[in-house]
């Protein structure tokens, strides 16, 4: 129940099976969807709701075409530096979770989960750090083209730096996209309790004031005990969640959010710690939009 008494409101979440793989790498990130839906499915109200794969078309919108075309082809290696044919059928579909989610906070339901990862490290004509397509780009391409958004924001809260976002805006040389990157200069445990005070605000706030959507790379990296990561603890990601979320409702900005990194493996290959900081994402953005839309469910 929500805090007036009234039921939980179901947040949306694009997913399909279809973006599940085996990445052939220590990285959990291409197969975690179904981990992570599963648990979610089993404490939260969601609503599951089939994304629309990303065409050539759209991908080439933010990437050059030829390597786009090889990558699908398996012609080149993708992000996770192999040829996979499994990798490259699902990779549609893990970019159209994206745009399927901000389609639908633009266009009834105010916010909506991707359970994705693997966008940030491509570039536009290169793959890079298990990353192939760069999700976020697709994404607010995608919407401009389709005059759903005027002007995009991605707040990038991933461990590492989104080097191939900008590699992409500066090739494209787009000014109307805001992207804040925190793996840029947010990387130290010593930095984290100014970060939740001050820098998350300084870096959302003229954001939020300049913006159509924001796409919210809600990373599980930056975890103290990440073996890539190491400055936030469970407590302090679930506080900056809160946060940005908060910031988003409070001024009316709809946000489509993602699950980023995450690599906190168990001897038998489970991933319990990033499940744990993914539920909390998922806690934070219920306790925040859960309550606040009229209806049983967010009309995608």
């Amino acid at each position: 129940m929500g805090s007036t008494g009234e039921p939980m409101k179901s947040i949306p979440v694009f997913y399909t099976p279809k973006m599940v793989v085996s990445s052939e790498r220590a990285s959990p990130s291409a197969g975690k969807p179904v981990a992570v839906v599963a648990s979610w499915k089993e404490k939260f109200p969601i609503k599951i709701i089939e994304p629309r794969p990303v065409t050539v078309d759209e991908l080439a919108r933010a990437h050059d075409r030829k390597f786009v075309e090889d990558v699908l082809a398996c012609r080149v290696p993708n992000g996770f530096g192999n040829r996979s044919r499994e990798v490259a059928d699902a990779l549609p579909y893990t970019s159209g979770a994206m745009l399927s989610a901000a389609r639908c906070a633009l266009e009834t339901a105010g916010v909506a989960a991707a359970p994705c990862s693997g966008f940030h490290h491509a570039g536009h004509a290169r793959a890079e750090g298990f990353c192939t397509f760069n999700g976020l780009m697709v994404t607010a391409l995608a919407l401009k083209e389709e005059k759903l958004a005027e002007r995009v924001g991605i707040f990038d809260l991933d461990m590492h730096y989104g080097n191939g976002t900008d590699n992409i805006l500066q090739k494209l040389g787009i000014d109307w996209i805001k992207h804040f990157t925190a793996g840029m200069n947010w990387t130290r445990p010593d930095q984290a309790k100014t970060f939740l005070e001050e820098g998350l605000r300084e870096n959302l706030e003229p954001m939020i004031d300049d913006v159509d959507i924001v796409l919210y790379q809600a990373g599980a990296d930056p975890h103290i005990h990440d073996p890539y990561g190491g400055w936030m603890t469970t407590e302090q990601l679930r506080e900056r969640d809160r946060i940005v979320f908060k910031m988003l409702s409070d001024h009316g900005i709809p946000v489509a959010w993602n699950l980023a990194g995450g690599y906190q493996l168990e001897k038998d290959g489970s991933i319990p710690k990033v499940l744990e900081i993914h539920d909390g994402t998922m806690r934070e953005c219920i306790r925040t939009f859960g309550t606040v839309w009229s209806g049983t469910h967010f009309g995608c």
